[in-house]
């Protein structure tokens, strides 16, 4: 390992983030107190928020469906489209924040696109109709999809953080927003969407 490695680890093992860290199990629940499965969750730790220029996703489309159907990525980062079915395939999203035409193809596009707004798009497939998926955009690296439970764990700093969420089954494309107190102990936390 280098010494330039050795002295950025050990600069982020004593940041106040790093050291400050605690593990939550934040529940997402729906109006109706059930939990939501399959959910998008993102965290800004202490209000802050940010973008990548390297990240990459993909959304492929295997046995006529879209895999996965809920893709969460950071604002910024580029997703590629491959085609692993024998037949082609037109994406398109129509959604404010990416607006998407993919013409037929098979294979993989040659350049993958850039999601640079946050907030959730929709696709499908001008070929099949019943194809359908969405794109979560967050402006965070911190997040991640809710478990059949309706939960997701993560490493957050004690503190007042923004949580944002979205679930395929509200009437809204836009993320809700709530405040998150993390206790200085960590622990389950639990957080309700309004519709």
């Amino acid at each position: 390992m280098t010494t330039v490695r050795r002295l950025c680890l050990l600069a982020f093992a004593l940041s106040p983030l790093a050291a400050a860290a605690v593990p939550v199990t934040v529940q997402l629940r729906g109006p109706n107190g059930q939990p939501l499965a399959d959910a998008a969750v993102a965290v800004e730790v202490k209000g802050r928020t940010g973008k990548t220029s390297s990240a990459k996703a993909e959304m492929g489309q295997r046995d006529r469906q879209f895999t996965p159907q809920l893709l969460i990525v950071q604002t910024g980062t580029s997703v590629s489209f491959p085609n692993f079915d024998t037949v082609r395939h037109h994406v398109y999203s129509f959604s404010p924040i990416k607006v998407i035409d993919i013409k037929l193809y098979s294979g993989t596009p040659a350049e993958p696109i850039v999601f640079d707004k946050p907030g959730v798009a929709t696709l499908g497939c001008n070929i099949h109709d019943r194809m359908s998926a969405h794109i979560v955009v967050v402006d965070t690296p911190t997040f991640g999809r809710t478990d059949p439970k309706g939960q997701l764990s993560l490493d957050l700093p004690a503190g007042e953080h923004v949580v944002k969420a979205w679930h395929g089954d509200q009437k809204s494309p836009n993320l809700q927003s709530a405040k998150l107190d993390v206790p200085a102990g960590g622990g389950p936390l639990a957080l309700t969407l309004a519709e």
